[in-house]
């Protein structure tokens, strides 16, 4: 991908962009086994609906597969990184890279804040 292709925003996922469906495909990358549900919950801070919610949208765009079975009789729900999300991640990851580094060469270090936007100091009464 071209540092000074203006389209590097365009590759930036956005199955992938939401945070918490970041932080669920990092967790994710992490293992090769997978996660349970109670341990990806636990270490994406998510409830139980909302991890429900992001791991449907994610498994419907075939990026993780979940697979539900009986340990000790009890049900185990385990959720794991697909081939094509591996891939389809690595490559958000490349873009979100650029998008960074673009970002930061065109932030200045140090930035003068114009007179009409700069923050009112709290007046002595």
């Amino acid at each position: 991908m071209s540092e000074n292709n203006d389209t590097v925003y365009d590759a930036l996922e956005r199955i992938f962009h939401e945070p918490n469906r970041l932080a669920i495909m990092s967790a994710l990358c992490a293992t090769r086994e997978g996660l349970t549900f109670n341990e990806l919950k636990e270490g994406c801070g998510l409830t139980d609906g909302n991890l429900n919610r992001h791991l449907k949208v994610l498994e419907e765009a075939g990026a993780v597969r979940i697979q539900k079975k009986f340990v000790d009789a009890k049900p185990r729900t385990t959720i794991c990184l697909s081939a094509t999300g591996v891939t389809r991640f690595n490559q958000y990851l490349e873009a979100l890279s650029e998008v960074l580094k673009k970002a930061r060469r065109a932030a200045p270090a140090e930035r003068v804040v114009p007179p009409a936007f700069a923050i009112p100091r709290k007046v002595r009464a």
